[in-house]
């Protein structure tokens, strides 16, 4: 039995493969297609003949290795750190100035305003984001966007699987930079490709990430779609969040003649249940390889109609350069932040960062693989954390892990 982790197959057979894409895209030999499980998300498929022994795609797999101190740019940048919110240069917190984009959005569209400011005044080419799919609402596609229309009809979470580094090709051919939005995952496997691929390195004129705590199967999704008596052949149209702050889980159906809705509380805390394994070993909530990472500034909200404020975390020099840009003109409200308003708003995102090393340790005791975190700081984070939690957190992954047999091997082609 393989207890360590020697090509891209091993990563998905030990259920450790965030689909992020990347290896679809750094695939020279096309040998690497994508499907979208239902029970467990978008994972690569392999040609056997190709695939069973080359090790090409490991290096660029966030589902293996995860390097924090890689920054955007390749190498480390020598910034203030936190323990556990990584490296920042700057702290903000506000909204989108346009209040169309701040209404659309789900926690203040901060994200679409940098991303409309880069296309119209920074000379960028497109964004390569993730959006709905039209013909399947309840699943993503990765979507270029080239305007304000294309942004405003794509803001919004997206609590489904999505594989935005599977376009990443179309930077790479561009005329003239981009702008990247994916998941912390998806950021960590464009830092390390950029190190092998020049083209893409230039071309990434600005990488932006949100803050994450895990992507529901599609299962998810059909499961409370079941519970809201709605079939998917139905579906004309399915937000998860957005239309004010937070935002709900909207769904348009029977030839736009009915529609129902369930609160963001109501729908995150039945979707978040069909999160895969990976997912709940991440440390890397707060994306910190972007050069700028931003999300709910849940310590303000109080639910009384306010439409929607965001924290910005700004990771590089070039984030610190677009980011003013765009304050300067006027397509951002910002306020000074700081470290304590990050951890009053995501308490149970830093909370699960502190129980990563507990996690990673049971899974070694089980002998099972692990990704690679580097300078993520988890023993140390771990130490903050009370004797009975550090205690839970091994022993609730130890029990995970038995009773789901998630210590043996999966068999990728059985399922």
């Amino acid at each position: 039995m393989i207890r360590r982790i020697k090509t891209i197959r091993d990563v998905v057979d030990w259920r450790l493969c965030t689909g992020c894409g990347a290896c679809y895209y750094a695939c020279n030999k096309g040998a690497i297609s994508l499907i979208n499980i239902e029970s467990v998300g978008i994972r690569p498929k392999f040609n056997r003949k190709v695939c069973s022994s080359c090790t090409d795609c490991l290096s660029i797999c966030p589902g293996n290795y995860v390097n924090a101190n890689l920054g955007v740019n390749g190498v480390a940048e020598k910034i203030e750190s936190d323990l556990l919110i990584g490296p920042t240069l700057e702290i903000w917190e506000g909204f989108a100035a346009d209040k169309e984009l701040r209404f659309f959005a789900a926690s203040g569209g901060v994200l679409s305003a940098l991303a409309l400011y880069c296309l119209e005044k920074e000379h960028t080419e497109f964004v390569l984001h993730t959006g709905a799919n039209p013909s399947q609402p309840w699943t993503n596609r990765t979507v270029i966007s080239r305007n304000k229309d294309d942004l405003a009809a794509r803001t919004g979470s997206r609590y489904a699987p999505a594989s935005p580094c599977d376009g990443l090709q179309l930077i790479e051919e561009a005329k003239a930079p981009c702008v990247f939005i994916g998941k912390p995952c998806d950021v960590a496997a464009v830092s390390l490709l950029r190190k092998q691929r020049p083209l893409l390195n230039t071309n990434l004129g600005l990488v932006l990430t949100f803050f994450c705590a895990g992507t529901p199967s599609t299962k998810g999704t059909l499961e409370l779609l079941k519970k809201l008596d709605i079939t998917p052949k139905e579906i004309e149209e399915l937000r998860y969040r957005g239309n004010g702050w937070p935002g709900s889980l909207r769904v348009v159906y029977n030839n736009r003649l009915k529609e129902k809705s369930v609160t963001y509380g109501e729908s995150w805390s039945f979707l978040e249940k069909f999160r895969p394994f990976r997912c709940h070993l991440c440390p890397d909530g707060l994306g910190q390889m972007a050069d700028i990472s931003c999300g709910d500034a849940w310590h303000r909200y109080t639910g009384n109609g306010d439409a929607g404020r965001s924290l910005i975390l700004v990771r590089s020099q070039r984030g610190h350069e677009i980011l003013h840009r765009a304050m300067a003109a006027g397509y951002l409200e910002l306020t000074p932040s700081d470290t304590s308003e990050v951890v009053a708003a995501q308490e149970g995102l830093l909370e699960k960062r502190k129980e990563t090393f507990g996690r990673l340790t049971a899974m070694h005791i089980l002998l099972t693989p692990t990704p690679r975190f580097v300078g993520f700081s988890l023993f140390e984070a771990w130490t903050e954390l009370p004797l009975l939690t550090k205690l839970r957190s091994i022993l609730s992954t130890f029990k995970r892990l038995v009773h789901r047999g998630l210590w043996r091997r999966g068999d990728y082609d059985s399922v």
